[in-house]
């Protein structure tokens, strides 16, 4: 597994940021781990990054444990934190070279290369630099901005720089904590585009409290509430995870009263959308349309249209997160 969590549970002084959470990611899998503002979900990235310990239970990225090899972790894992710290007064390339001398000096190896073997000559270091720095910067679309300062740039391209800083080692594992908050609608469609690529090729984790985002870029969700997950399935699954019941709309061709309606068996809530149309919402498990049919020919009415409706993102998003 690229990402293994059993059991992990942080606590804050008294406050319980996690309560014995457990998830795996296998390689290649692009998840997406979505919650409302203080959920627990930079807390989860900040363990698996080796930048905090968990209170109790363990953790391993690629099969090394966080705590006793959390050098080999790091080597492993590529990270953009929420707020992305960036060296505004340099350059991008300049950045980036800062960046690849730390990675070097600190014994993480690039892969492909031989940069740290002791017959190395400066040349050829430099050389080597030179072309990881290239590729990042063509990867994250930064050629026309690597002679600006950072400080210039637009958010959308500092977050791409933050992206590259994260790839300079080309790591197996990439972990995103709210890489798009901020962004305008183009940038959000750049970095979302960006990011489903990287995914083609490494294990992505990214953080989000937007369900939108996790639809758009992953192909799974875990969703984190409290400090405990509440759901963990295919995006493709979220909308029938989050309630048993179903939303029908129903267009008469006459006028009916909303109470009239309401007496149908399984309907809890009628919503009038215009004169003769409904939403009829439903909490039982079964499908309520023969019944509506069946309304509908007791009391002489035609149907003109009638479809099963599934909740809207944001609305499983509310059930599933709601207190």
């Amino acid at each position: 597994m690229s990402i293994k969590i059993n059991k992990i549970t942080k606590l804050y002084g008294t406050q319980k940021a996690l309560d014995a959470v457990s998830f795996e990611i296998a390689p290649g899998e692009v998840v997406g781990l979505l919650g409302p503002n203080g959920a627990g979900k930079s807390t989860i990235m900040k363990i698996l990054t080796c930048f905090i310990p968990p209170t109790s239970g363990d953790a391993s990225v690629c099969n090394f444990d966080i705590l006793d090899q959390s050098i080999e972790v790091r080597k492993k894992v590529g990270y953009l934190p929420e707020n992305n710290p960036l060296y505004l007064d340099l350059y991008v390339e300049e950045f980036l070279s800062f960046i690849d001398g730390i990675l070097t000096s600190s014994g993480i190896k690039h892969p492909a290369s031989s940069i740290q073997h002791p017959c190395l000559s400066g040349r050829q270091a430099a050389s080597g630099r030179k072309k990881r720095i290239a590729n990042v910067i063509d990867l994250t679309g930064l050629g026309s901005e690597k002679h600006k300062k950072i400080g210039a740039l637009s958010k959308g391209y500092r977050q791409r720089v933050g992206l590259a800083q994260a790839l300079l080692h080309d790591p197996e594992v990439l972990i995103l904590d709210e890489p798009t908050s901020g962004l305008d609608p183009n940038q959000l469609l750049e970095i979302r585009a960006l990011i489903k690529t990287i995914g083609k090729e490494k294990t992505v984790m990214l953080s989000t409290h937007i369900m939108q985002e996790v639809e758009a870029i992953c192909d799974r969700a875990i969703i984190i509430h409290k400090g405990r997950i509440v759901a963990d399935d295919a995006t493709k699954n979220l909308h029938r995870i989050a309630s048993s019941g179903n939303v029908i709309s129903v267009e008469f061709a006459t006028e009916v009263k909303p109470e009239l309606l309401s007496k149908i068996p399984g309907v809890s809530s009628v919503k009038k959308i215009s004169p003769a149309q409904y939403q009829l919402s439903s909490n039982q498990p079964g499908d309520i349309r023969p019944l509506i049919f069946q309304f509908a020919v007791d009391h002489k009415l035609t149907v003109l249209s009638m479809q099963k409706e599934e909740l809207k993102l944001e609305e499983v998003f509310q059930e599933l997160t709601k207190d």
